[in-house]
């Protein structure tokens, strides 16, 4: 499998996990559901957007293909942003806020590699 359609089964993955169990994908970042309780809806709203990235991932080809992999590298590198202003703000602990900021940081990680990888086929 290529890397660019490993992430983006990865992205789809997630999405489908954060629409159908949105507590409980938000619970493996320890974060609480139940003090959250506009938690599900954005959760459910970060899943279709992750899907949606993914999907037209998949389905592109050629430069379309690698400038999808770079609207998902800038998604992630806003979301870690998003993060790292929570945890500044004191809208999220350190420890849950640093797991979601490095989680969204892997993932541009993961789309450079992926990019690199696929150069040239």
């Amino acid at each position: 499998m290529d890397p660019v359609t490993g992430l983006s089964l990865g992205r789809i993955g997630l999405g489908i996990a954060s629409l159908v169990a949105p507590s409980a994908s938000a619970r493996l970042f320890g974060i609480d559901a139940a003090a959250n309780p506009q938690l599900g809806a954005i959760n459910r709203m970060f899943g279709a957007r992750e899907i949606a990235l993914g999907a037209v991932t998949l389905a592109s080809r050629g430069t379309l293909r690698r400038n999808m992999v770079l609207v998902g590298m800038a998604v992630d590198a806003a979301d870690a942003a998003s993060a790292g202003v929570e945890v500044a703000g004191g809208g999220l602990p350190k420890l849950q806020g640093s797991g979601l900021a490095a989680v969204a940081a892997s993932a541009v990680a993961t789309g450079v590699a992926a990019l690199a990888l696929s150069r040239g086929k």
